[in-house]
């Protein structure tokens, strides 16, 4: 194990430890010997003791309750923060706002906020232009603060794109077979975030956009087939249908019809140097089609 932790033996606050992201940041910290507060709503749910029982302090409250963030943020050597859009764009904004506001006041020393690649690029697309709001929210509070913007989630494609038919894995998303689309680890998310929180890194007090691959969607199954064993391909679809997944049809839109993610591969890996492509996470995961 490493020691980089606090030299003062103050924890970092983590929101979203029990979720994939945030979690990916507790595993990160937890493994440099860092002390480690999370905010959880019930300590008695398994996730949340699951967390305990690996040392991780637990701070119980809401983010929509000012008091239960000030407790987690009082005396923290840093702070990990994100927002979901599941209780809807506005609730998002308001979300990562309160935990800014937070953070400012309890002096927090750095504060790393998770938003999306491209959102400082007015994109449109709901759950970015809500991660945009936070991010000129905090900007406007003048607190020490760096942000990271992933790209597409590797996990996703496990979760949403991928099916097993007739023997032959078939990767299913909608965006054009030539479009190559820029994605990361969830692992390497927490990786690079428990970086900058140490400190020493050159991004510190600025922003940066993360990736470990980008690949098109024919590059995407052929890695997916080799890895299974299977024949594999690719079937681009339209974008109706995804119409009726929320603002995902205008994230695929985007995808397809602009530059699109920007994400600065060498910085990245600079700050995280087992960075992960797509076969690499592949093979780590341990994910295959079908199971």
């Amino acid at each position: 194990m490493d020691t980089d932790a606090d030299p003062a033996g103050r924890p970092f606050a983590v929101i979203g430890a029990t979720g994939r992201q945030g979690g990916s940041v507790v595993d990160a910290l937890l493994e440099r010997g860092a002390r480690v507060r999370a905010l959880v709503r019930d300590p008695d749910a398994p996730a949340a003791r699951r967390l305990a029982e690996r040392g991780v302090e637990l701070s119980v409250g809401e983010l929509d309750d000012a008091a239960s963030l000030d407790r987690l943020f009082a005396g923290v050597a840093g702070a990990f923060a994100m927002t979901t859009p599941r209780g809807g764009i506005e609730h998002e904004t308001a979300s990562g706002i309160a935990a800014a506001d937070a953070a400012a006041r309890a002096g927090v020393p750095h504060y790393v906020f998770s938003s999306v690649g491209g959102a400082e690029r007015h994109t449109g697309i709901p759950h970015f232009e809500s991660k945009r709001r936070v991010e000129e929210h905090l900007d406007a509070l003048g607190l020490h603060r760096t942000i990271i913007r992933p790209v597409f989630f590797m996990d996703n494609l496990a979760a949403r794109s991928v099916s097993v038919e007739d023997a032959q894995a078939v990767v299913r998303m909608a965006l054009p077979a030539h479009v190559p689309l820029e994605m990361v680890a969830v692992r390497d998310i927490g990786r690079v975030a428990a970086a900058i929180l140490r400190g020493g890194t050159p991004v510190e007090g600025s922003s940066l956009e993360i990736a470990g691959d980008r690949l098109t969607g024919d590059d995407i199954a052929e890695a997916i087939g080799l890895h299974a064993g299977l024949p594999a391909r690719y079937e681009a679809l339209p974008l109706e249908a995804v119409a009726s997944f929320g603002d995902m049809a205008q994230m695929f839109r985007w995808f397809a019809e602009t530059p699109a993610y920007q994400a600065d591969f060498a910085m990245t890996r600079a700050i995280d140097p087992e960075l992960l492509d797509l076969s690499a996470w592949l093979a780590q995961s341990g994910w295959m089609p079908g199971r």
